[in-house]
């Protein structure tokens, strides 16, 4: 079984404090996705010293090889005491999920991981063991597509403690909240945030420690077709569209004069829509056997927009009420985001005279700096990314 794993972390910081006690790294290998969540002692600088120098620590020597216990002993040897209370420097929890479905999660002092299968609470066997004179928790187990995995700092279990609940968010709740949520967050970054917002209004807005959520679901290979302009060459046109025909996966065409080329060379029409549901985009179209037929430029501009806001992680409520709604360029950035492991773009290199003066350069063109960008952005969500020009 290949499986892919769709990641997404949201972190609150303490009331009055720049910078985060918390920290997650994210690690590609070529077999496996690492989830590393390292949670400071204390708050403020010193706590976001920690809580870096940890989870580089353990990302750099677990991606060389290296055994836990060489990692771990690395950073008690690395890491200071602290000398009032002589407790860790560092809590963490390392989830580690690789191609083939195996999973491997450790813990040391961190909340316990939830873990969600089929919108219900899965309990997951696991070891102890003593590292350094450190309890360390070990579990080896095989995912399923559609699971999730919640990783937390402690922060989130001790949200609202002393205002609006006596004893804070305890974990039982939070994974009752957890599985109700996903009936309708069904991304890792909606269950991100449905969990992080809840924390928050706990904490009445104002977080009384660092917290962080970060979740992982296992989903299976996504591909995005995704058809722009016409070819330089007239007489190439029709081997575009036959690439961009070819294989599994939802299919997209953006620009008008495009989606004339696909109705001419698969001989099937094309059917308008008149809802302009934002006057500022234009409206969508149909072609049988392509799931969205969009306008060019001014949609893929705005899908660019979308899709920089999700990778500077601006991401809330207003983000994904802009992401739902029925027009062009929104349908385009939730496929991207929500519903694509692997894009591949067919981009046609002809200059449409309606966007610049074709005495430019090609790569002056406006299209092929959307396309750029927008692969760049991709790129950065974690996504594959191939494009092939025309």
């Amino acid at each position: 079984m290949g499986v892919n794993v769709e990641i997404s972390y949201k972190s609150l910081n303490k009331h009055q404090e720049e910078l985060c006690g918390d920290k997650v790294e994210l690690l590609k290998t070529k077999d496996s996705d690492i989830l590393i969540l390292a949670d400071g002692m204390g708050s403020g600088v010193k706590a976001n010293i920690l809580a870096t120098l940890t989870s580089k620590i353990l990302g750099t020597m677990l991606c060389n090889g290296a055994s836990l216990e060489d990692s771990v002993e690395t950073i008690i040897l690395t890491l200071p005491l602290c000398k009032v209370r002589q407790v860790a420097y560092s809590t963490f929890s390392i989830l580690q999920i690789f191609h083939t479905g195996e999973a491997y999660l450790v813990e040391f002092d961190n909340p316990s991981c939830i873990c969600l299968r089929k919108k219900s609470l899965l309990k997951i066997p696991y070891k102890e063991r003593m590292i350094h004179k450190k309890k360390i928790r070990e579990y080896r187990f095989q995912v399923e597509i559609g699971d999730y995995y919640v990783l937390m700092s402690d922060g989130v279990v001790h949200a609202g403690v002393g205002k609006l609940l006596n004893f804070g968010w305890s974990w039982e709740n939070i994974a009752e909240y957890a599985t109700k949520a996903v009936t309708t967050c069904f991304t890792a970054n909606r269950l991100v945030m449905s969990l992080s917002d809840a924390c928050n209004e706990l904490y009445m807005e104002s977080p009384g420690d660092d917290a962080t959520v970060a979740v992982a679901k296992v989903t299976d290979k996504k591909v995005v077709h995704l058809l722009t302009g016409p070819a330089v060459e007239k007489e190439k046109d029709a081997q575009m569209i036959k690439d961009f025909l070819e294989g599994e996966g939802t299919r997209i065409v953006c620009g008008g004069t495009t989606a004339n080329i696909v109705s001419r060379e698969t001989n099937k029409k094309i059917r308008t829509t008149l809802d302009y549901l934002d006057p500022k985009i234009p409206p969508i179209a149909y072609i049988d056997g392509i799931d969205l037929v969009t306008e060019g430029v001014l949609t893929l501009s705005r899908t660019l927009t979308l899709l920089r806001r999700y990778v500077k992680n601006e991401v809330d409520e207003s983000f994904f009420v802009e992401l739902d709604k029925k027009n062009g360029a929104s349908m385009v950035a939730k496929m991207l985001i929500e519903e694509c492991t692997d894009l591949r773009m067919y981009v046609g290199r002809a200059i449409n005279v309606a966007h610049q003066n074709p005495e430019l350069p090609f790569d002056l063109s406006i299209r092929m700096n959307l396309v750029h960008q927008m692969e760049e952005a991709v790129k950065a969500m974690g996504k594959e990314i191939t494009v092939t020009y025309y």
